[in-house]
């Protein structure tokens, strides 16, 4: 039934029950400037400088605690995106992230680092950008709430920003100009009472999450300096007089509006000028001011400028000329800038840049930026280490909420994502370890013979791990090549053989594989993958021929009895003779062989089984057949042992099946696409290929 078209009051009902009247008036609140000493008196958080700001804005996010790699871990949830629904989100770099926030901590406290430029540092596609992209984002969103809630200040003057008589003596207050570069209200109080307020203040003021003190350092900028001087000259000194002429407002940090969030990038050297960064003269105020040094001539627009109050983010900041690097210089260590033709600027804003690793090496060997070396702290964000986070990348451009019109096959993307993994990891020290178990290790899972210290070792004999490898970017390239071909448009799916193709094509045109020896090893990689994935599809279909839940409690319930009989020393009766016979050995060890349980152990797990079985009945619980993961895993092999040649799988690869046959694989199939997330056509590829595989192992046998 055709649903009823929306008229044209509904659509505005719909467009005005979006929005927030009541917070579009709280962010753009004003007020004269004793109401804000009154606000400040009350919360003195609006006076936090940036790395504060900053700080607070990540940890008002929430975190949690979990422990990997034998290490305490932070998670925080600011860098899952909480600002676009995850577009951003960052997944797998918490202890890059750690360092990260420790350094903002570390500035929101005043111990130094506040006077240096973060540099994140890493290869190409490891997420810099993005995790300064998320900083921006966050701080913009966070100065939108009550909480991160700041404030700047316009003069009311003539209509020439000029200091005229106007009704009772009074100077005229017909027109507003806003501060240029965004400042904090209090800087306009001398500063012979500045730090009288501030005692006050910070004597009332409890930060939630850090321990620092607010401070409001240096003198307005230019602009708003010769307004005060002009007006404290009109009033003979009354401070108070000229305060009247200061109308605060609320502000909301925004990139796209230029305030309080400042991004550069660098340009060829011909066309590259220190005035982006610091301002430039506006020619045409300089007829109506008489000076080109009269601060109303000038625009305190550049991204320093724009910036103060919030953070400026410097795009491979290695490339820019040495002349913009000497202005951060400044910027950093003294708080400062150097427009032109006026005299040293306070700002108070986080400076982010990001490189990459030659970029970085060319500094390292350069002894003319030494200045430049001592005043960053560099943040490594290496690639991925761990499947799957690695695999949360893909889903986020590849998840079914994205691609709706294709089938991805499941551990497509796994696939994907365990060849980058395994590029970006050395090659093991220890004996009888693969890199592919390395991996596996890494990614949280157990195997015979190692532990948590094993793998902290691993981690410790390659501290570079992740600095090199396959970036995402090429991954994710190749994902959507594979879901545009002929073939996935023709069949609506994609499997991982067409991506392991795609991967395996592109290397002999990717411009950052510059050897032979690197792309051979890359290729015997996507060899180790696709054997894991047969390994992997060859467990489904068993899984799913012996997914009987009545013959695997059956099987179950024998094999519990055989196991009572054999540790209680008595004898099983047979339910069809009805005589008393010993224990079923072969039955058990049949079972107990598909999970590698030797000869010599098996009366330790049998006890164990027993053990556990009282144990749960102790508790009023019932053992059931998948109580023990192990142990279910072991009955399903079983099972799909003893069903392998009644359902003939091989006769697949034949192009004659017989309807019994058939039926059994029809149900097979189902189970394929209910349990495991295939559908039709995957489904029937993965039997047709595992089938082939088992016809291939019959053969070698014969």
């Amino acid at each position: 039934m055709a649903s009823t078209p929306m008229n044209t009051g509904d659509l505005v009902n719909l467009i005005e029950s979006r929005l927030d009247r009541r917070g579009f008036q709280d962010q753009h609140w004003t007020g004269s400037f004793w109401d804000y000493l009154e606000l400040a008196s009350k919360q003195p958080e609006v006076l936090r400088n940036a790395y504060q700001r900053l700080y607070d804005a990540i940890m008002s996010h929430g975190w949690e605690r979990y422990r990997v790699f034998k290490k305490e871990c932070v998670r925080y949830h600011f860098f899952s995106d909480p600002f676009d629904k995850g577009a951003d989100g960052i997944y797998g770099l918490d202890f890059a992230l750690m360092q990260l926030v420790g350094f903002l901590r570390s500035a929101a406290e005043g111990y130094g680092t506040d006077k240096r430029i973060l540099l994140l540092h890493g290869p190409v596609g490891s997420s810099k950008s993005t995790i300064a992209r998320l900083l921006k984002k966050g701080i913009e969103h966070y100065s939108r709430t009550p909480g991160g809630a700041l404030y700047s200040f316009s003069w009311l003057l003539d209509d020439r920003c000029e200091v005229s008589a106007g009704a009772e003596g009074a100077a005229a207050r017909t027109h507003e100009y806003p501060s240029p570069m965004h400042e904090e209200p209090l800087i306009l109080v001398p500063r012979a009472a500045r730090e009288a307020i501030l005692e006050q203040l910070n004597a009332s003021y409890k930060p939630e999450f850090h321990n620092g003190k607010v401070r409001v350092y240096g003198e307005p900028d230019p602009f708003s300096r010769k307004i005060f001087e002009d007006l404290m000259a009109f009033y003979d000194g009354d401070w108070k007089k000229v305060m009247e002429h200061v109308k605060v407002r609320r502000i909301v940090l925004s990139e796209k509006d230029r305030v309080g969030i400042g991004t550069f990038q660098p340009k060829d050297e011909k066309n590259q000028d220190s005035t982006e960064l610091t301002g430039d003269i506006n020619y045409r105020k300089i007829a109506q001011y008489g000076s080109d040094s009269d601060p109303r001539a000038f625009n305190f627009d550049g991204e320093l400028n724009i910036a103060n109050r919030g953070i400026c983010e410097f795009i491979e900041v290695l490339k820019l000329d040495v002349a913009f690097l000497y202005d951060l210089l400044g910027a950093s260590q003294e708080h400062t800038i150097k427009p032109k033709k006026f005299a040293q600027t306070y700002i108070d804003e986080v400076i982010v840049g990001h490189t990459n690793e030659p970029e970085y090496k060319r500094l390292q060997n350069n002894e003319m930026m030494e200045a430049f070396r001592d005043r960053t702290i560099k943040i490594d964000i290496p690639y991925n280490i761990r499947l799957d986070d690695e695999i949360k990348i893909y889903q986020k451009d590849f998840g079914p909420e994205r691609i709706r019109n294709i089938h991805i096959a499941p551990h497509t993307l796994e696939v994907a994502a365990m060849w980058a993994v395994l590029t970006r990891l050395e090659e093991p020290k220890k004996a009888g370890l693969s890199l592919l178990q390395k991996m596996k290790l890494y990614n949280g899972k157990n195997i015979p013979g190692f532990t948590e210290d094993s793998v902290k070792e691993l981690k410790e004999e390659a501290p570079r791990e992740g600095m090199n490898g396959i970036s995402p970017r090429y991954v994710q390239d190749k994902l959507s090549n594979a879901l545009v071909s002929r073939q996935a448009i023709e069949e609506k799916t994609v499997n991982p053989f067409m991506v392991i193709n795609e991967l395996e094509g592109g290397m002999s045109h990717h411009s950052l594989i510059t050897d032979e020896e690197t792309r051979k090893r890359y290729r015997e990689l996507l060899s180790v993958v696709k054997e894991e994935y047969e390994d992997i599809i060859k467990g489904e279909v068993q899984r799913a021929i012996s997914a009987d839940e009545e013959a695997i409690k059956r099987l179950c319930t024998n094999y519990i009895e055989n196991v009572k009989a054999y540790t209680q020393r008595e004898k099983v009766q047979n339910k069809y003779t009805g005589r008393y016979e010993e224990p079923d050995e072969r039955l058990m060890r049949a079972i107990e062989e598909k999970i590698e349980i030797p000869e010599s152990r098996k009366d330790d797990f049998r006890q164990e089984i027993m053990n556990y079985i009282g144990a749960l009945a102790l508790d009023g619980k019932k053992f059931d057949y998948n109580t023990n993961a192990r142990l279910y895993r072991a009955l399903e092999l079983k099972l799909f042992e003893d069903s392998r040649d009644t359902i003939k799988l091989k006769n697949l690869v034949s192009s004659v099946v017989d309807d019994e046959t058939q039926q059994k694989i029809d149900v097979v199939k189902q189970r394929l696409i209910k349990q495991f997330g295939y559908n039709e056509a995957s489904a029937t590829d993965v039997l047709n290929y595992v089938a082939s595989i088992f016809a291939r192992g019959d053969t070698k046998q014969k």
